[in-house]
């Protein structure tokens, strides 16, 4: 048994640590460039950083959910931990899927509030965005 879980189990911690490391990086980036880049810039960065962090930030959790599961199949021989594991793991996944749509909707706001920075309606919403973001985040 061991020797087929131990590859298993090395699939499953490099895909954990590249996605954990990976929104390590994204919140140091994202600090970073709104202290660096204009907001037109920013809109630009994090459009682009978004593209390339949703492939790869999601199929690292997507592979390690899968070696997770595969590690503790059948479901028969799970325990309240392995319970609450796969739970939490659907909220993630869920959570995952909230925060890119999350973050398309807040690029559109942006790219509204740059073509029309008096629109109070707007920024409003932005604020209730970043709320939420943060909300989403934290979750994650």
């Amino acid at each position: 048994m061991l020797a087929t879980s131990a590859p298993l189990v090395a699939v499953e911690l490099i895909a954990a640590s590249i996605w954990v490391g990976s929104m390590v990086c994204v919140a140091i980036v994202a600090k970073t460039a709104r202290g660096v880049l204009d907001e037109s810039s920013q809109v630009a960065f994090f459009r682009a950083v978004g593209r390339r962090y949703g492939m790869v930030g999601t199929a690292s959790l997507l592979i390690a959910i899968a070696a997770g599961l595969a590690l503790s199949w059948p479901p028969s021989s799970w325990s309240r931990t392995t319970d609450a594991a796969a739970v939490l793991a659907g909220v993630l996944v869920v959570a995952t899927i909230a925060g890119l749509m999350q973050a398309r909707a807040m690029t559109a706001l942006r790219r509204k509030l740059i073509a029309n920075p008096r629109d109070s309606s707007t920024a409003k919403a932005l604020r209730r965005g970043r709320l939420l973001a943060n909300g989403i985040r934290g979750l994650m």
